[in-house]
């Protein structure tokens, strides 16, 4: 079965939640001139924390906490071998504090506004032909900076803040095999190095999955390990500053893509935390509509 590119390219997910829980560049390349854009919608919500040394039922203050995010994503081909992806969320983070808490405390059981916005840029520097598909290796780099003007240095309101006001440059190296039947597999690792008190981390991502012409599916598992200069929420050196925190994860997920018209398909997928550092057990939902040109 034959890859359709234009077609493999217009599937690219982002799941743009507090931490980057998927990368936010794929292992397939688009070809120059073509182009996608992505409106996307992501909900998630926990009522249990990873902390240190075990998870805990019930998040402080809040009880639970749901998130809801709306995206633009958008990828271009500048020529066959260098990309550029663009993402901007709006995220609302909602507790559920009860109103005797909110009283006593002043805190309120919303946060919301616009996020960070992303800039990566991806290069193919090679590629190897196989008896049965093609391998690409792929170089990526690209900075994400806070656009809203959210808040972090709320105390324990914070917990419900929409990011981490961190200023983060993020290199990646990718590798990707495709079968000529459609099935594909692909690696990626990298680091990323983050202001505002934020540990830096080191990230990884495996895909594997089938991509043809009628239908796109991928399951991933996604890591992340941030460096020893973090602390633990509640723990020694912590001062109520949740972006200084440690934030470790792996994270299990699926996405699917159909295309609904020549130009336009729609996306969904679910992910779930298996073990974490600092942050809560949430199961994840996405929604988008792409449309490729």
């Amino acid at each position: 079965m034959n890859l359709n590119l234009r077609f493999l390219t217009g599937a690219l997910f982002m799941l743009p939640v507090l931490m980057l829980a998927q990368s936010p560049v794929s292992g397939f390349m688009k070809t120059k001139g073509d182009g996608s854009i992505t409106a996307s919608f992501s909900s998630e919500k926990y009522d249990e924390v990873f902390l240190v040394p075990q998870k805990v039922d019930g998040v402080p203050v809040f009880n639970e906490v749901k998130t809801t995010s709306y995206s633009l994503y958008a990828e271009y081909g500048i020529s066959d071998n260098f990309n550029l992806v663009f993402n901007l969320p709006y995220i609302k983070s909602e507790g559920q504090a009860i109103p005797e808490t909110l009283e006593n405390t002043g805190y309120e059981n919303e946060r919301k506004g616009l996020q960070d916005v992303s800039i990566y840029g991806k290069y193919r520097f090679a590629s190897k032909a196989t008896p049965n598909g093609m391998i690409d290796f792929i170089a990526a780099a690209g900075i994400e900076t806070p656009l809203g003007d959210y808040r972090v240095d709320e105390a324990l309101q914070s917990i419900i803040a929409i990011g981490n006001r961190s200023t983060d440059i993020t290199g990646l190296a990718i590798a990707s095999y495709k079968h000529n039947n459609g099935i594909f597999i692909t690696g990626q690792i990298g680091y990323s190095l983050r202001s505002n008190s934020v540990p830096n981390a080191l990230l990884s991502e495996v895909k594997l999955g089938y991509a043809a012409s009628k239908f796109y599916l991928e399951g991933y598992v996604a890591n992340q390990l941030s460096d020893d200069s973090g602390v633990d929420i509640l723990g020694e050196g912590f001062n109520g500053f949740f972006p200084a925190t440690r934030v470790n994860y792996t994270r299990l997920g699926f996405n699917a893509y159909v295309p609904v018209c020549k130009s336009v398909g729609l996306s969904g997928g679910y992910s779930n935390y298996i073990e974490g550092r600092n942050l809560g057990d949430a199961d994840g939902f996405n929604w988008g509509v792409t449309y490729s040109f």
